[in-house]
């Protein structure tokens, strides 16, 4: 018997559950999930449910069913950028154009690519073939830090910081302009766009709340360069936060329009810092990355 065992993201948040596994498993009907669902073949947080369930941020949905098909991701020599690494968890510096897991259309060249190849079967299950070992995740042209759990009790106990704003995730970016305030917080609910389902914005329509707080490093003529803190982790948060404020992240072309930063093929966005108490021995860690070489030839660009 096969067994998928998927943590839900904010992202999927009140979506239909039978849409939701149509969705994430390849080549798989939408009927042929709904049958499963009525035979108790899917449960929630381990319990059955309708087809119907609306999925909530973090629940656990399991399927367990003989004849499903699961692509798995292939284990690929990739170089990795390992910060710190031990026998529960690794951080890793992701490069800017790496996308974090497999999806359709792109099933190589990911960082889960990478880490199966480095870590054999030494990565948690939860999340399922396509996302072993992630946590959390970081959009494919932000670079920076990312955790990496190797076990299921390395990644129930990071998850749960991260439900309880406890994981410190700290950014720097620049943004187009120049902010009226050196610092401040935007609180802002985040919901995918009913316009654009692949684009996020500020909404109260089927939102879930978004803090940022930024503070000001330096200003240059057009461009600001900032430091920025998440208290909640929603999808595209600071792109769409920053947008929302009248301040794209430079090179955002999603979000924002601004021509000349349009060469850096991507935002001006790295994960610069991550903290978070280790889930099995209980000591705070905390990594520092260097800015990356386009964030700071773009610097001197602008200078």
């Amino acid at each position: 018997m096969n067994k998928l065992i998927i943590e839900v993201e904010s992202e999927n948040a009140d979506e239909r559950l039978d849409k939701f596994l149509a969705d994430f498993i390849e080549n798989t009907s939408r009927t042929s999930i709904q049958k499963q669902i009525e035979e108790g073949f899917v449960t929630v947080n381990g319990k059955t449910v309708s087809k119907n369930y609306r999925l909530s941020y973090s629940d656990i949905i399991e399927l367990t069913e003989q004849e499903l098909k699961v692509i798995d991701a292939k284990a690929e020599n990739i170089p990795l950028d390992i910060v710190y690494e031990d026998n529960d968890l690794l951080v890793v510096n992701k490069p800017r154009n790496m996308v974090v897991h497999p999806a359709p259309g792109n099933y190589s060249g990911t960082l889960v690519n990478a880490l199966l190849y480095h870590c054999k079967d030494s990565l948690s299950g939860i999340n399922g073939v396509l996302r072993p070992g992630i946590v959390h995740r970081i959009d494919k042209d932000t670079s920076g830090l990312l955790i990496v759990a190797k076990n299921d009790k390395s990644h129930i106990g990071l998850a749960e910081q991260i439900k309880e704003h406890s994981f410190t995730r700290e950014y720097n970016a620049v943004i187009c302009g120049h902010l009226k305030e050196t610092k401040g917080s935007i609180d802002a609910p985040i919901g995918r766009s009913i316009k654009d389902r692949k684009k996020m914005c500020v909404t109260e329509t089927n939102s879930k709340n978004a803090i940022t707080h930024y503070e000001l490093i330096k200003e240059y003529e057009k461009y600001s360069h900032i430091s920025l803190k998440l208290e909640t982790g929603r999808t595209h948060q600071i792109r769409v936060h920053m947008a929302y404020i009248g301040h794209p992240v430079a090179g955002d072309m999603v979000y924002g329009n601004d021509k000349f930063s349009s060469c850096l093929n991507g935002q001006c966005l790295h994960a610069i810092k991550i903290g978070f108490i280790h889930p099995i021995n209980g000591e705070y860690m905390e990594f520092i990355s260097d800015l990356p070489d386009y964030f700071k030839q773009f610097l001197d660009k602008i200078s």
